[in-house]
């Protein structure tokens, strides 16, 4: 049978362009012996890939020229000559950016769509909650009554953060692009306070004002002015979690950072960077607690959805844009 799959024809120069990308169509074989036949339904676009696409060492391989992308995934086995999967199973793995793929099961489990919708084993339930459900908890040590800034607020793994936070206790402040957003927020998500960082001339001023008794712990999803505002906002004895910066993915050459960093000293500040993936020991904890606060409706998560695998691309070019909602995810054959 045909699959069809995406591949990058050249590395990104700064901020990436539909021209990186190129679908192919390639003959796929039958599944072999302990083998099985995957046909996606839900794709995850998400800005930690702009770092494999290009060259250099880092914490995960680069994207080959030439080779299919990949990424987080939900299909159904469709044929199966495999003891532990059979046809008719939901499944989730890691070969995204294609319509098809064998598997021999290494790094695939089993998903009930009876449980929670497909494509929130991509978002709430899947490795996006668990970088906030780790962040926040491990990472930032969340204590209740904190006092709790973060970027990005109403992104994928920034909104459940916020309401982590929320049911820990804690007074939350988010930013974020829109006023929509900032509706969702507090609507929505709970959350006490949050701005439109487009709106406002300096966040940290900002920050300032929505926070006036400082900040204990910060969730930094953005780096640049953000990072900047909650330096100047800390508390003594903070704590700065790094999950991501996105305002730099882009950059043709690195930005100086901060100017106010020696206040992480003069504040005896706490800054750790941290991979979901370190963490695999939490993912039991992490699906059960989960999964009893979807089902309490204690949390809610939106999602972006692009239509047709062919749009990949524009979904994943979108995250730079700061246009989506929650998690960005595409439905390969809506």
């Amino acid at each position: 049978m045909l699959s069809r799959r995406f591949q990058l024809t050249a590395y990104p120069a700064g901020e990436p362009t539909l021209d990186n990308f190129e679908l192919v169509e390639t003959e796929l074989s039958d599944p072999g012996e302990n083998e099985f036949l995957v046909q996606n339904e839900w794709l995850s676009v998400d800005p930690y890939m702009r770092g494999r696409m290009r060259e250099g060492d880092s914490y995960v391989a680069p994207f080959q020229i030439g080779e299919p992308l990949e990424g987080a995934c939900v299909g159904k086995v469709i044929a199966s000559k495999h003891g532990e999967f059979s046809a008719g199973d939901y499944v989730l793995g890691n070969q995204g950016w294609r319509d098809t793929w064998i598997s021999d099961g290494t790094g695939v489990t089993k998903v009930d769509p009876e449980a929670a919708p497909l494509s929130a084993y991509l978002s709430i339930m899947g490795m996006t909650g668990m970088t906030a459900y780790v962040g926040t908890l491990k990472i930032g040590g969340l204590q209740p009554g904190d006092r709790v800034f973060v970027s990005a607020a109403s992104g994928a793994v920034g909104s459940i953060v916020c309401q982590i936070a929320k049911i820990k206790g804690c007074y939350v402040v988010g930013s974020a692009g829109s006023q929509a957003k900032i509706d969702w927020l507090k609507d929505k998500a709970g959350i006490d306070a949050a701005f439109n960082y487009r709106e406002v001339d300096d966040v940290s001023a900002a920050l300032q004002q929505h926070a006036p008794e400082g900040i204990d712990l910060y969730f930094d999803n953005v780096g640049g002015d953000h990072l900047q505002a909650a330096l100047d906002n800390m508390n003594d004895h903070g704590r700065i979690v790094c999950c991501g910066m996105i305002s730099t993915y882009n950059d043709k050459t690195p930005q100086p950072g901060p100017a106010n960093l020696f206040k992480i000293i003069t504040k005896r500040l706490r800054m750790q960077g941290f991979l979901v993936f370190d963490h695999i020991d939490m993912q039991a904890e992490f699906q059960q607690q989960m999964g009893e606060w979807v089902k309490a409706g204690n949390v809610h998560w939106e999602e972006t959805v692009t239509t047709g695998l062919e749009n990949t691309p524009a979904a994943f070019l979108d995250l730079f844009q700061g246009n989506k909602m929650g998690k960005a995810v595409v439905q390969v054959n809506p």
